[in-house]
């Protein structure tokens, strides 16, 4: 009954959020490429390479949880050798970093909509053997096909943060059923545990094996190649190097207060902003240059002849290496944005990190890590210049709270592996490995 009245609502709230929808598509770009996929509609190459075989099928809405499902599908193609997989994903962002990093073994398709004509027509030619979600993407039209179809369905990396959580509890009976289908769910600490069986998930479905955002092979991977762009661009390697990474709107203004406040104590700054989303590199770029800072973007940088006061990073996929260079990192969509995004990159480069109020998406870690002294929370720009200049003055601490950092995160050492190992044992039980 109540995924017949989803079905039946569907298409009213399609149309009430078709205008956000499609001004957001437009925004961000690159919408019309593989748009029939959003639908179910697949060209004849798709039909020919889905032929014959029974893949994974991995999901994930955006940038972040597209590394993790390629970190996942790397690992259950280590345990099993020619498996191959589907990667769906939300975004044009998403979509581009999938190609990106996709291996030989998957193919990167967009996610259906969830209404039922089009996810069934998409469950035909898919045809999985089994559904690995990634963090909170239960979707009543995908989980009912499986469960329809005998698939299992995995939920892997499974977060809530405070807000869904909320949300969730307050339709837990509309969304309690959808949740009792799930074969396994992955979870970081007991204290997840406890919120999804809250929800209505079996405890013995349950497993705590950490978190795959959280798991890193070793710290401090080096790339040359941010230190050969800033070379090139006459930046000498020696200057401290202030980084706002994965920034949001409001964030690129407060960061050029803070390093137009901080050069009169250190000249020699530099700055790098990494926005979240790159469609927003014009904004950006125009927003530091009314500040008075002699910008370049890394897409379109030349050989530097003049004095460059920062760098804007407009590609996708890059802003893991780009770590390295900074002496201090602010962590964005926490100052002027809600949610806060994934500091671990940061952290494995050896960096001490700044982040602002806003940090629900990883209220837990940030938390650990404010505790720990490993990470320091601002509330404002002003406090950000003094918290930055702290840490450009003083070494000692700077090195302090990388370790301390990485000394938190090593607790979820093995978290992919562990979750890869579960899947594979599932797939197993169920005869489909």
């Amino acid at each position: 009954m109540v995924r017949l009245i989803y079905n039946f609502l569907w298409p009213v709230g399609l149309i009430l959020f078709l205008p956000g929808y499609v001004m957001k598509m437009l925004r961000r770009g690159g919408y019309r490429r593989n748009f029939g996929q959003r639908l179910g509609l697949y060209s004849s190459e798709v039909l020919r390479r889905r032929r014959g075989s029974r893949p994974i099928w991995i999901h994930a809405v955006s940038v972040g949880e597209v590394r993790l499902g390629i970190k996942l599908a790397t690992q259950l193609e280590k345990l099993g050798p020619g498996r191959r997989f589907i990667l769906t994903t939300t975004t044009t962002t998403g979509y581009m970093l999938a190609e990106k990093l996709a291996f030989a073994n998957m193919d990167v398709l967009y996610s259906p909509l969830d209404f039922w004509p089009v996810m069934r027509r998409a469950w035909r030619v898919i045809d999985p053997k089994c559904v690995v979600l990634i963090e909170a993407e239960v979707w009543p039209n995908l989980v009912s096909e499986a469960v329809r179809r005998r698939v299992p369905v995995v939920l892997a990396n499974a977060r809530l943060s405070p807000r869904s959580e909320s949300r969730f509890r307050r339709f837990r009976a509309v969304i309690g059923p959808f949740l009792r289908k799930l074969e396994l769910v992955c979870v970081s600490t007991s204290e997840d545990a406890a919120r999804w069986t809250c929800l209505g998930v079996a405890p013995d479905r349950i497993k705590i094996v950490g978190s795959i955002k959280y798991d890193t092979e070793e710290q401090n991977v080096v790339s040359s190649e941010p230190r050969q762009v800033l070379e090139k661009l006459g930046v000498d390697l020696s200057r401290p190097v202030l980084f706002g990474g994965s920034t949001h709107h409001g964030e690129e203004e407060a960061l050029a207060e803070v390093f137009c406040s901080l050069r009169q104590q250190y000249p020699s700054l530099f700055l790098v902003i990494a926005p979240r989303h790159v469609e927003r590199a014009g904004e950006v770029e125009e927003q530091l240059r009314k500040c008075g800072l002699n910008v370049v973007r890394r897409s379109n940088w030349l050989n530097g002849a003049e004095k460059i006061d920062a760098l804007l990073l407009d590609t996708t996929g890059e802003l893991g290496d780009w770590y390295s260079v900074a002496s201090a990192v602010f962590i964005g969509k926490s100052l002027t944005a809600h949610g806060g995004q994934n500091p671990v990159e940061a952290i494995n480069a050896g960096k001490p990190v700044i982040f602002g109020p806003h940090m629900e998406n990883f209220s837990q870690l940030a938390g650990e890590l404010v505790a720990t002294g490993a990470a320091l929370r601002v509330e404002t720009a002003e406090q950000m210049a003094d918290t930055c200049s702290q840490l450009l003055n003083d070494s000692a601490l700077r090195e302090q709270m990388g370790a301390a950092a990485w000394a938190v995160i090593r607790r979820h050492l093995g978290a992919t592996q562990r979750t890869a190992e579960l899947i594979a044992e599932t797939l197993r039980i169920r005869g489909k490995s």
